[in-house]
This record gives C-alpha cells, structure tokens and sequence, in this order.
C-alpha cells in the first residue's frame, strides 16, 4: 500500500541505516559506496516512493536539469530532426528540454533568452536563425553552443555546422560535371553564414571549370516568403523572360522542390534540358517525383556532436576548440 506520508532524505537515511551524504551519493549516482548499500537505499526508495525535490536542489545550485533549444521554425524538418536528436540526447542524461520557437523573430528570441535565464537552465542550443546572440545571451554567464550558426565577431562562442561551403562546391561541380554551363542559384537574400558559404562554393566552382559568373542566374529569395512558392514563382519568371539556363543549384531541398514544379509546369523535361541540386536531405527531395539531387547533412551528428560539447560545458571542461565543421555528402537521384 501507498504511504500517504511524504517522506524527506533524512527518513531515507535512518530506514536504510546509513549517512544522509550515502542517500544523497546514491541517488546523485557519483561517489563511493557498496553494491550492497544501493541496493538497499533503492528499495527504500521505491518502497515509500521519495522523490528528490527537484526545485530545491535547483535552487541550491542555481540551476536545473533543463536544458534550452531556440530553434527558428520548427516545422522546418532539418530543424526538427535536430532537436528531436537533442532531447534524445538530453533525456538519456538526466536533463529535460524547453523548446522556444522564435518563429526568425529577434524580439521573440531575445524575450527567450531572458525566460530561459529565469528558469536557470544549464545550457542552451541555439540553431540558425539571426546571425548574431543578444547582448543579453553573452552576460548571462550560461553555456551556448551553436548549430549552423556563426555569431559575428565573437570568436569566444562554440559552434557546429556542417560544411556549407564544400557542399555549394560540390552541388555546382556535380552539375557542371554533368554537362551544365549556364547555372543557376536560388539562396535567399538574408547574410547568414550558411548562405554566404554555400554562395561561395557556387562561385569557386564556377571559376575552377572556367565558366562565367552570370549574375542574372544569381536570382536571391525574399526572406519572408515560402520557399517553395517564391522559387517557383522565380524559375516561373525566369523561364517567361527565356533567361537560359541549363541547371539549377537551390540552396535547401524545398527550393529545389519548387523549381523542379516549376519547370515541370512549363514542359521543361528535368533532368534531360535541366538538371537540379538541392542542399539539406530532407525528405521532400526523396519522395517528390523524379527524386532530387541533394547535398545531405548529417542532422544526427550535428546534434549530437552540440549536445556532447554542451555536456562537457555545463561539467565545468574547458571547450579550447570552438568552431567544429562536420562533412556533407552528395545524394544523387534523377534530378542530374
């Protein structure tokens, strides 16, 4: 039967007769003691069901097993792979996970920040979004650690990515190699890292092969509109002007996605008159029809290799690299 009596850590070191530092060592799983003393604490515990009064012990050490995630679009997949892979990680290790969405907007993130102070979480996982934290994230005096996101000018702060740049290269080297001279570019206008890289990688590999920048094929997305429909709407127009172009490097899968419909809806046969790369791996570039050509990220390793830099912050480790850049991979389907 149930005890209705709650109990406190002191009733469990006297019915287990031993030290109330042992009740604490066993249930904090760190310090010696006997395989024969925890299993006796343990059926004490289980047997008047004590439970550690997390909000006092987060008080007393000002924090809590909490960790925070600012993610910008959660219905975005790549971000929400991410951050399932996160609270997987988290969970195994004793820690919950608050998840904000800011929904890219910086008041939001900011409002954000400030909650997650006042609810003393350990860390923070920032993914993407704005380029730079808030002043008040850099005073806050909590471990962050960035996913796809590099803060301007702030050489203190750890994050991951993968390699955006590489990934520009090899989706423009990939349809160059298959014959294409006139490539396009769909990335939005927004100065992230992220872009700017994949940007770069686009131009070197049209410089290595020796083809022309054409900057009418260099067609930048409005920050606030769909992905699909405004790249849709711009391979739509640039078909109409007959701007030529023989292959079409899209900046994540859903713009690729976008131009691939595009295309289809003006009789345009892909990949036989255009051929078309998109970045990301998402699911949409595997099941929309013909497959697209994707640069793949490894969402499972960003997270986690964020997750275990994070850990070793909250632990006290020094963190003495601060920029990890993890490889990308090229997925081929019918698109090239």
């Amino acid at each position: 039967m149930r005890n209705k009596k709650k109990v406190s850590i002191k009733d469990i070191a006297r019915l287990s007769g031993v030290s109330v530092a042992t009740v604490s060592r066993v249930i904090n799983h760190n310090g010696r003691f006997s395989e024969e003393t925890r299993k006796r604490v343990e059926a004490v515990i289980e047997q008047y069901h004590y439970t550690t009064n997390m909000a006092g012990k987060s008080l007393r050490e000002s924090k809590t097993n909490t960790i925070g995630v600012i993610v910008p679009d959660i219905t975005n997949e790549l971000f929400s792979q991410i951050v399932l892979e996160l609270e997987k990680f988290f969970f195994e290790q004793g820690f919950s996970v608050l998840i904000c969405n800011t929904n890219e907007e910086t008041e939001k993130e900011i409002a954000y920040f400030r909650i997650l102070e006042a609810k003393m979480v350990a860390g923070i996982v920032c993914i993407s979004g704005r380029e730079d934290l808030p002043q008040s994230a850099e005073e806050m005096g909590i471990p962050i650690v960035c996913i796809d996101r590099k803060p301007k000018g702030k050489t203190d702060v750890v994050y991951v990515e993968s390699d955006h740049y590489l990934g520009g290269y090899i989706a423009t080297e990939t349809l160059i190699q298959k014959g294409c001279e006139k490539i396009l570019i769909l990335s939005k206008q927004k100065a992230l890292s992220v872009n700017t890289q994949r940007m770069n990688g686009y131009l070197d590999a049209l410089r290595h092969y020796r083809l022309p920048v054409r900057e009418e094929l260099i067609v930048p997305l409005d920050d606030d509109s769909s992905n699909f429909q405004e790249a849709r709407d711009r391979i739509f127009y640039m078909v109409k002007k007959r701007v030529p172009f023989d292959g079409v490097f899209a900046t994540n899968d859903w713009r690729a996605y976008g131009a691939l419909v595009a295309l289809q809806q003006n009789g345009i046969a892909v990949p036989q008159q255009v051929k078309i790369v998109g970045f990301d791996g998402t699911s949409v570039s595997e099941y929309c029809y013909p497959p697209i050509t994707t640069i793949q990220q490894n969402k499972k390793e960003l997270a986690l290799q964020a997750a275990q830099i994070l850990l070793r912050m909250i632990q006290g480790e020094p963190i003495l690299q601060k920029h990890f850049v993890l490889p990308v991979a090229l997925i081929e389907r019918h698109t090239t």
